[in-house]
């Protein structure tokens, strides 16, 4: 159901439940155990999430909610069902590591809840994004109603999620659901290239800055005690003492010193 594989500190998880990756609480409880053996595997900076399918992940597996629904119990086994990928897509959230969604086909529903759980977000030009569960009378309650108002605002998040509208990967760029369009023929190459250069960034900066980019985004207390505690914690580590004394003695560094003392 999912691929992984590691190489220079970037993990690629790649879904591959043919034939639309559709969520069910199998992939749910498979997605986990990746997670598991991320924090007990080799180092990792960086999460790439991609698939091997034509589509990115369309969303829930209907046979599964047309089970759930068709029970007595129905009712309590979606929201079980619900909670389950809530869960998963909050612990992507809070990962350490870097988290990338390369989406090169549809992303609907579940599947662009997913990417949204994801730090950073590229998509092919031509693939479909949307939010369509308003039609069946639902809400994309696997933290799409949330994540989505804080990236792109509540206008925004409103348009997609109360029209159920579909985007296009360079509609999506447009409106900040995603941070990168390109097309389809460059997505698996552009993606491993951002991988990778933040892959060379070090891994307990990006940590540290994820965690003061979640307390601002998230707007019920100040962050800037956490930015401060965090640079204190960095400043001590001997990899960031070593960039920073490789930085004070370039030549470019010195340069500059020199054009800013012509200067004054």
């Amino acid at each position: 159901m999912i691929l992984s594989s590691t190489s220079d500190a970037v993990t690629t998880l790649t879904l591959s439940r043919p034939p639309v990756n559709a969520i069910c609480e199998e992939w749910v409880r498979a997605f986990d155990a990746k997670l598991d053996e991320l924090t007990n595997g080799p180092p990792c900076t960086v999460l790439h999430i991609r698939s091997e399918q034509k589509v990115f992940c369309a969303g829930a597996d209907l046979k599964e909610v047309g089970a759930h629904m068709g029970a007595p119990d129905g009712a309590d086994r979606m929201y079980a069902y619900v909670a389950g990928i809530q869960r998963l897509y909050a612990r992507i959230e809070r990962l350490p590591q870097v988290t990338l969604a390369e989406i090169g086909g549809a992303a609907m529903g579940g599947g662009l809840e997913l990417a949204l759980a994801c730090d950073l977000r590229i998509a092919a030009a031509e693939a479909k994004l949307g939010l369509p569960e308003a039609r069946l009378g639902l809400i994309p309650g696997a933290g799409g109603t949330q994540r989505l108002t804080r990236l792109c605002g509540p206008a925004t998040a409103a348009r997609i999620i109360l029209s159920a509208e579909i985007l296009d990967g360079t509609a999506a760029r447009a409106l900040g659901v995603v941070h990168w369009a390109v097309p389809l023929a460059e997505l698996a190459q552009r993606a491993a290239e951002i991988a990778r250069g933040i892959a060379d960034l070090p891994a307990a900066a990006l940590a540290a800055s994820k965690a003061c980019i979640a307390v601002a985004a998230h707007g019920d207390r100040g962050g800037y005690t956490d930015e401060l505690e965090f640079t204190r914690t960095l400043l001590n580590q001997a990899e960031t003492r070593q960039r920073v004394g490789a930085f004070l003695a370039s030549p470019v560094q010195s340069l500059m010193q020199t054009k800013n003392g012509a200067a004054r």
